[in-house]
């Protein structure tokens, strides 16, 4: 579909970029040409992954530390920009879990919305800003999910912090048009990660559930995400800014895209998702 080398002179930066999607779209931009930058709370695990990726040649940059630090966030860019810039900044990093919103802590609404919200931001201005200063333009495309539409039962701070980064994408969109910055979205539906599946769906099949409701009768594949991403970085249409593109089979035109039909559980079922949860998190946090 894209030609070789179409990201020749390219430098990206992507933010959890070590795993999952993000590893994903970033291991597409460095086979079309692209130097990349990853970055995130595990370094030993972004170190494997860039190890993994220049396998075949390429460049990979990496960045261990917590987008939710704003002052660490603000000292990586600028290591990034002394070293060569960036073209393109891709927002991938990202929390969350389903949970009954009256069950929330203030700690457990915080940890998705730190670094959904603030982290976003504050890469994304960091970036913005000299990109600004040096009179030169980019391309911001940040991943979100399709419940900014129409929201995220069961998901509340995730739904509100993806919300949130869908605003900044078309307010920066209008403000910094003229400085030659452009800002996109994606809103994938279910592409199976583990992180993900042991999260938003503990206990089930991945994509079992989303596979019955959507409309095309499947989940979504790593390589259409890849595609869509390394459209909208391209310079294949500039003039595209400030969308939102959903990609999901039509399930939330459908179905609303979200977990309404978690209303159906008790007790036993949200005691039996949190401990499996809290058991994933454990484990991230051994790897850090």
């Amino acid at each position: 579909m894209f030609s070789d080398g179409l990201f020749d002179g390219k430098r990206i930066l992507v933010t959890g970029g070590g795993t999952g999607l993000g590893r994903a779209m970033a291991e597409r931009l460095l086979a079309l040409g692209a130097d990349i930058v990853i970055c995130g709370r595990r370094e030993n695990v972004l170190q494997a992954a860039a190890k993994e990726m220049t396998a075949k040649g390429g460049r990979v940059d990496c960045y261990g530390l917590d987008i939710r630090n704003a002052q660490a966030v603000d000292e990586m860019v600028a290591d990034i920009f002394a070293t060569g810039g960036l073209t393109g900044l891709l927002n991938n990093a990202a929390g969350n879990f389903i949970a009954r919103t009256e069950d929330l802590s203030p700690k457990g609404f915080d940890a998705v919305a730190n670094i959904v919200m603030h982290g976003t931001f504050y890469v994304t201005q960091a970036v913005g800003k000299r990109w600004i200063a040096a009179g030169q333009g980019g391309s911001v495309l940040s991943i979100v999910v399709t419940w900014v539409r129409n929201g995220g039962p069961f998901v509340t701070p995730s739904a509100m912090s993806k919300a949130a980064v869908a605003a900044m994408t078309k307010s920066l969109a209008a403000e910094w048009g003229r400085y030659g910055v452009r800002l996109n979205a994606v809103a994938p539906g279910e592409i199976p990660t583990e992180g993900m599946s042991k999260r938003l769906n503990p206990g089930e099949t991945p994509g079992a559930r989303t596979a019955a409701r959507n409309p095309m009768g499947r989940v979504g594949t790593m390589e259409e995400l890849q595609n869509l991403a390394a459209f909208l970085l391209s310079d294949g249409c500039p003039w595209l800014t400030g969308e939102v593109i959903a990609m999901d089979g039509a399930q939330a035109l459908a179905t609303g895209g979200n977990f309404y039909e978690l209303r159906e559980w008790g007790d036993a079922e949200w005691k039996a998702a949190r401990e499996r949860i809290e058991a994933v998190n454990a484990k991230d946090r051994k790897e850090r």
